[in-house]
């Protein structure tokens, strides 16, 4: 039997399993969730030993596990090695979801017509790298498994794979590779396939600001004593100038800028301002002066306020002047902006801003490095062809504004360059209520990845 022809035999054992995965809450961020991350380690690893690997293993970590998989066919053969993770974002806020976040439903979609399945995880990352799983499952038993595979799928990519890098160096031998698969970002769309040659890197930060020593009443201060919210505002509010240019000295010191060339070829990928603007019902877009919607999320770095609170929230009206308010900020960046370094400026900024009524406390979260990946390379030639092979068209290289910082550690560290293979939609709702990836996404990517294979051994041997 073919790839292709078990593919298709076993598409609803297939889909179930992936159902199954989907219902376990793996969420690394939230401590209640604990359990539950383990209990996915633990499938990932069981699914990778029913798949054919000859070595499935939990890796201890000093926090969520990796799970380590393996089959070689012949120490001679290339070597593939497919990165994922396991773990999800919150689903917070639960009223926000049309049905339960982690009790999975099939709907049709506008965007997924043959239908989408609606859960945390689908599309990032559980769907995406478990068709890796259901491809080498279906190479193996139909006996086409052309080249060796690695697979190393991790638990904290969501709360910046702090130990990820600590596995990396001290396992370089283990996960020596010729390529590295990810497939944990997304396409134009179905009839404009795309490949990812280009990620943002990231800067996390929270702030804190603090007027009186406690919350004080509205009436009695009001007027007289700084309140750190309307204050904190305005100090948000100082990192934009009129045009979106990010204020913070130096910011823009390294930032890599494109050539007209560059430029015009990445605005060459199909976009419609108007359907953009639409499926999000605005009436406007926002950014950056001097750059197109496409630059602004692909090329060019970003400051936004994630999170702000303080006070009272609660129902009702308290005529309270807080004590404290805080908000939670991130900045996308592109190369070659180094992130510690942006965290850096933005602290020693940011203070800068204070009147000396307020006392200020900034801290890093995490972050991460920019990334380019060759459009020349082997691995890159071979997901071309692998993609025009499965959805008839050549993919458009794109760059994509999303992060994913263990791009440029696998760079530096295993030295080679990740492919970017994502077969999810822009409108998938990642990190948002009613996450979902279509169904014939999924399972095209389990079909393309098995072609990949078959074309990185045919051009590695060329």
């Amino acid at each position: 039997m073919s790839v292709n022809n078990y593919i298709q035999t076993h598409k609803e054992r297939f889909l179930n399993e992936l159902l199954d995965l989907l219902r376990i809450p793996s969420v690394s961020a939230d401590p209640k969730f604990k359990d539950d991350v383990f209990k996915a380690a633990e499938f990932v690893k069981e699914s990778l030993l029913k798949a054919g690997a000859d070595v499935a293993e939990v890796c201890e970590t000093a926090g969520y596990p990796i799970v380590y998989g393996e089959k070689i066919v012949d120490p001679n053969l290339p070597t593939v090695l497919v990165y994922g993770h396991y773990d999800v974002q919150p689903a917070d806020p639960y009223e926000l979801w049309d049905s339960p976040p982690f009790e999975p439903v099939i709907k049709k979609t506008p965007n997924h017509p043959e239908g989408a399945i609606f859960a945390r995880g689908s599309a990032d990352d559980k769907g995406q790298f478990y068709m890796h799983v259901k491809a080498f499952e279906a190479m193996m038993a139909s006996g086409d498994l052309p080249c060796n595979v690695k697979f190393m799928i991790e638990g904290e990519e969501e709360v910046g794979s702090d130990n990820l890098e600590t596995f990396v160096l001290e396992n370089k031998e283990k996960l020596k590779s010729d390529v590295i698969l990810i497939s944990d970002t997304h396409m134009i769309s179905m009839q404009d396939p795309s490949i990812t040659v280009g990620l943002r890197g990231l800067t996390y930060m929270e702030v804190e600001v603090t007027g009186a020593n406690r919350d004080l009443h509205s009436g009695t201060y009001g007027g007289a004593v700084a309140n750190p919210i309307n204050v904190l505002c305005k100090m948000i509010a100082s990192l934009r100038d009129e045009n979106e240019h990010i204020t913070i000295p130096g910011f823009y010191d390294k930032v890599q800028e494109l050539s007209a060339e560059q430029r015009e070829r990445l605005n060459e990928a199909p976009f419609d301002l108007e359907e953009y603007k639409s499926k999000l019902e605005i009436d406007e877009v926002h950014g950056e002066k001097g750059f197109t919607t496409i630059e602004r999320v692909g090329i060019r770095p970003t400051l936004d306020v994630n999170g702000i609170w303080g006070g009272y929230t609660g129902e009702g009206a308290k005529t309270v002047l807080p004590s404290k308010a805080y908000a939670k900020i991130s900045m996308r960046l592109v190369p070659d902006q180094d992130w510690k370094e942006i965290a850096k400026l933005f602290e020693d900024y940011f203070k800068s801003l204070a009147p000396a009524s307020v006392k200020v406390k900034v801290r890093s979260h995490h972050g991460g490095s920019p990334a380019v990946v060759s459009d020349t390379s082997v691995g890159y030639r071979a997901a071309e062809a692998a993609m025009e092979e499965t959805f008839g068209k050549r993919p458009i290289p794109t760059r994509e504004g999303g992060s994913i910082p263990i791009v440029a550690l696998f760079q530096k560290e295993l030295g080679s360059d990740p492919i970017l293979f994502g077969f999810g939609l822009d409108t998938d709702a990642l990190h948002s209520p009613n996450e979902h990836y279509g169904v014939q996404n999924y399972f095209i990517g389990i079909e393309t990845i098995a072609a990949f294979f078959r074309h990185f051994k045919k051009l590695s041997e060329a």
